[in-house]
């Protein structure tokens, strides 16, 4: 008894995509996640291509889905809208009168999901942005690297959550 109770609670766990409460709709095994489309003018060139395969990584590895162009069950179509950094102004540096301007560089990528597989779903649009703040005293080149990777791993888990978790 105890075997077959340890078989099923098994089964049980590898029927479950994961223990963050994800939700794939029935039946759905692939996404189709295309080059995001490049409208941000001051961004990087390769940038677009880096949110194309994080998302892409993201998908796969957490959801479970295979990446295909081939009859999707689902598509995740993003563009990437803007690349700035803005000055924050000014922030008092504890008791000194001397102030600090702080930058923050600021990603927008707009995401179309669709739900090949069920023609009643309408599916959703929606814009994600997150920034990451820097010194200003320091360039951008030499926080860049690591600025996109956070913000794009932020982004990605909030197209993640409202594809899968129903977060919005």
């Amino acid at each position: 008894m105890r075997y077959l109770t340890l078989l099923a609670f098994s089964v049980l766990l590898t029927a479950c995509y994961s223990f963050r409460g994800i939700s794939i709709p029935e039946g759905v095994q692939s996404a189709y996640v295309p080059n995001f489309k490049n409208n941000a003018l001051t961004a990087p060139p390769t940038l677009f291509l880096d949110a194309t395969e994080t998302l892409r990584d993201k998908v796969r590895d957490e959801a479970r889905l295979v990446i295909t162009e081939d009859n999707p069950d689902i598509q995740l179509i993003g563009t990437l809208v803007d690349f700035r950094v803005t000055a924050e102004g000014a922030s008092p540096a504890g008791d000194v009168a001397a102030f600090s301007k702080q930058n923050h560089l600021t990603i927008v990528v707009a995401v179309e999901y669709k739900n090949l597989r069920d023609p009643t779903d309408e599916g959703w649009k929606s814009n994600f942005s997150d920034f990451y703040p820097f010194d200003g005293a320091v360039s951008l080149a030499s926080v860049q690297d690591e600025a996109v990777e956070t913000i794009l791993d932020n982004i990605n888990e909030k197209i993640f959550n409202r594809a899968f978790a129903g977060d919005w």
